[in-house]
């Protein structure tokens, strides 16, 4: 089974689209990460099936590959976390694949579940909104910072991986965050980007 998420490489203050796939396949146990993933990233498989299992989510024995596309973009951070255990989650069919769709996810896991806060949420809401998704699932300590984005994109605060699955499962919906109007201080002219 293979499900995918979106996410978001930071490179300096730039937020670039990455594809977070994840196959699940008969074979050994193994986990695998490709798509030139920093140590940080490499390490996540040991956050992630603890996050699972103290979650109570399966951790499949299986082959799990998963793939950061594009493979040419250095992946860095721990913000990748989150994506890569909903897409496990996903190819599984514990959460829906359609309710992946038009999201973007970013966050670390503790061992316990929690969902950590990260930084680079303010380029990757401002992508995302550009990009036309629909939600961003993000810690809820940076719920605020991507708040004021836009209306048209739903900032999704979670604070433990179950509350995140619960949400995409359609079981317990998340609010979004209130969107907040920056008022224009003149810094920048009217025709900035």
């Amino acid at each position: 089974m293979i499900a995918k998420v979106y996410s978001y490489a930071l490179v300096g203050i730039e937020a670039l689209l990455v594809e977070v796939e994840v196959d699940i396949a008969s074979g050994l146990p193994a986990f695998a990460t490709v798509g030139l993933p920093d140590s940080s990233v490499r390490e996540s498989r040991e956050r992630i099936k603890a996050a699972l299992q103290n979650s109570g989510y399966p951790f499949p024995l299986e082959r799990i590959t998963v793939n950061l596309a594009p493979a040419s973009l250095r992946k860095e951070g721990s913000h990748f976390d989150l994506p890569i255990a909903i897409a496990v989650l996903a190819a599984q069919e514990v959460i829906p694949r359609t309710a992946l769709e038009r999201v973007v996810c970013a966050g670390e896991l503790s061992l316990d579940g929690a969902v950590k806060s990260v930084s680079g949420c303010l380029p990757m809401a401002v992508h995302a909104a550009r990009q036309g998704f629909q939600a961003f699932l993000l810690p809820a300590e940076n719920a605020a910072e991507a708040a004021v984005v836009s209306p048209s994109l739903q900032v999704m605060p979670v604070s433990h991986l179950a509350q995140a699955v619960d949400h995409l499962s359609g079981t317990a919906p998340i609010s979004a965050h209130e969107f907040v109007a920056i008022e224009d201080t003149g810094i920048l002219p009217a025709d900035a980007p």
